[in-house]
């Protein structure tokens, strides 16, 4: 226990010097007056960062921007999530399903998220749909392809063992293949969250009226380089939000199988 609080400490003595060089080191390079005309100080950023939640950036603040962004993360990833598992599963499980998708969902899985964005325009508009729609795209993928994996790597002892005790095709997939495959799913939803912020993102970069997107390619249009980078701050920080959320939830769900090792 002292052992695992001693390293819990030093890892966040070890993030905060690490942030603290960082923003010193920006804070200097700064003080030099010809880059201070393209990049403004950390203190600059953090200031219009915080004012932001009271001062509206366009028209609205902040936080309504962020929750703006968020909601339309959160459609997209959790469509994903449940279609994803389910497909990945169903390819892992059933071999002719897996005949039939596997070899259009290879060809499909190589293409990056950024060039659906045309097709979705065309096909969705340039609408909240679309925005669900690359969201969805950009998650989908990982999360098959890792529950995929997970339920071709249930070992086959106990499949075996379950089949002589009379289990049948439905009871073991319910009750192996899909406890067996959390960890592998778990790892695909870590990237899945990953690849679902940037397309939000990079959707809003195209067309929108709000969001932390917005916010950047606005700042860019306004040659406001301090917005820009409030933009960039808080899609990091969300990004880093997630992800320790998408752990937790992991910590959670694979608790039996850090246990046994």
């Amino acid at each position: 226990m002292l052992d695992r609080r001693a390293k819990g400490w030093q890892k966040t003595v070890a993030a905060v010097i690490s942030f603290a060089i960082f923003v010193s080191v920006w804070q200097l390079v700064t003080l030099n007056p010809t880059i201070h005309q393209v990049m403004p100080g950390p203190f600059a950023v953090l200031q219009k960062f915080f004012l932001s939640f009271a001062e509206p950036i366009g028209k609205n603040t902040m936080l309504m921007h962020m929750l703006i962004t968020l909601s339309r993360w959160a459609v997209g990833f959790l469509a994903a999530t449940v279609l994803g598992i389910a497909l990945g599963l169903a390819m892992g499980w059933y071999p002719k399903f897996e005949y039939f998708m596997r070899p259009l969902f290879e060809l499909v899985r190589p293409i990056p998220t950024l060039a659906w964005i045309p097709l979705v325009i065309l096909w969705c508009g340039i609408g909240e749909f679309a925005k669900y729609t690359l969201v969805f795209i950009g998650a989908f993928m990982s999360i098959v392809q890792n529950a995929y994996h997970g339920a071709k790597s249930v070992d086959r002892s106990i499949v075996h063992a379950a089949r002589m005790l009379g289990c049948n095709d439905r009871q073991m997939f319910f009750t192996i293949v899909i406890p067996a495959s959390v960890p592998a799913i778990s790892a695909g939803l870590q990237i899945g969250v990953a690849s679902a912020w940037s397309s939000v993102v990079a959707a809003e970069l195209v067309r929108s009226s709000s969001g932390v997107g917005w916010i950047v390619v606005t700042g860019q249009q306004n040659n406001n380089m301090t917005q820009i980078l409030v933009g960039i701050l808080v899609i990091a920080v969300i990004g880093l939000l997630l992800a320790l959320l998408i752990r937790k939830v992991e910590d959670v769900l694979c608790r039996w199988n850090k246990r046994g090792r």
